[in-house]
């Protein structure tokens, strides 16, 4: 599972420096359907938040001094702030890039996917 979440991370991060370079060829005729950029978001950081929480549960849940419930909360909850942060800094710095629009409903979009996806990860039995 932890490199599924590096492989998938890494993934993310060709997806922001091809589309911060403009060659998103590949994906522009995605964009054609209303809303769809605002559903990716949504999906792939939402999938990014599943692999790291499940990855991150597992490890942890060897060596937890707290209950195993407690714990995976605490921690879908740290992933989750870190993963809010790093997706701001990501969406401010497209103000800086001629090809990329800062959009707060595409920032709202890429929170809710944590969001939701935290919740599944909490849901997901071991």
């Amino acid at each position: 599972m932890k490199w599924l979440a590096i492989l998938f991370g890494c993934f993310i991060l060709t997806i922001i420096v091809l589309a911060d370079l403009g060659k998103l060829g590949f994906l522009y005729p995605l964009y054609d359907f209303p809303y769809s950029d605002k559903v990716g978001h949504f999906i792939l950081y939402g999938i990014l938040t599943l692999l790291i929480d499940l990855t991150l549960f597992h490890s942890s849940a060897q060596g937890a001094s707290l209950t195993v419930i407690q714990s995976r909360k605490l921690l879908a909850v740290k992933i989750g702030l870190i993963l809010a942060v790093a997706i701001t800094a990501e969406e401010f710095s497209q103000q800086y890039f001629s090809k990329r629009t800062f959009d707060l409903i595409d920032l709202t979009a890429s929170y809710l996917g944590v969001i939701f996806f935290s919740w599944l990860a909490l849901k997901v039995k071991k």
